[in-house]
């Protein structure tokens, strides 16, 4: 499947951006680079390649454990909000370019 600069338009649009056609070009170019390399991954044999959970064990994984207990090191104990320490309300906005006392505002980013 070839991406086509219509794609590239219409997904730019539905993203809100605002390509120039030199850059419609590039991301044409770009996508069916990535579209091909897939392609090429596609061919490959995997029928006796097992499923994986990880693709990393670069975090100190425990060996001698199996399957997702190799990584419950991942996960954490839910915290209560209330128990927790959070940032003041007053020192988060002030940088805020503008709040109302109580929320950031920001502006409208939504024209449709």
């Amino acid at each position: 499947m070839k991406v086509t600069e219509k794609d590239v338009t219409y997904v730019a649009d539905l993203a809100n951006l605002e390509l120039s056609a030199e850059e419609r070009v590039g991301m044409v170019r770009d996508l069916n680079s990535i579209l091909g390399y897939i392609e090429r991954l596609n061919e490959l044999d995997t029928s006796k390649v097992e499923p994986m959970a990880q693709v990393s064990d670069r975090y100190g994984v425990d060996e001698s454990k199996q399957g997702s207990a190799r990584f419950a090191y991942a996960t954490r104990d839910d915290i209560l909000e209330g128990l927790r320490k959070s940032l003041p309300q007053e020192t988060a906005l002030e940088n805020a370019p503008d709040s109302d006392g109580t929320f950031f505002r920001v502006p409208k980013v939504i024209e449709r």
